[in-house]
């Protein structure tokens, strides 16, 4: 996992919508792209980009690509967070 396309994946409105789309559960690209007013080949991009930050998985099933969270990576990026933030116990040793 790379944080740099992590986070720029993340640095996105449109991106982060999409995310809290899957939250609910795995979508395809045609009811993710019927949530924005965007041409399906901007929502195709976007999907593409959270695909490459690893934030999303991607299914086949028969005619249909379903998208949904791959929250392993979401917990890397929490867990590099709160030890970058520090504990307090830890400023008065």
């Amino acid at each position: 996992m790379s944080f740099a396309n992590t986070f720029k994946a993340l640095s996105n409105p449109v991106r982060r919508e999409i995310l809290d789309l899957l939250k609910a559960g795995k979508l395809s690209a045609g009811e993710i792209a019927e949530q924005f007013d965007l041409t399906g080949a901007t929502i195709s991009n976007h999907l593409k980009v959270l695909k490459q930050a690893d934030l999303i998985l991607e299914t086949r099933e028969k005619n249909f690509i379903y998208y949904e969270l791959n929250t392993s990576v979401l917990e890397e990026v929490l867990v590099w967070l709160a030890d970058l933030k520090g504990n307090k116990d830890d400023e008065n040793k």
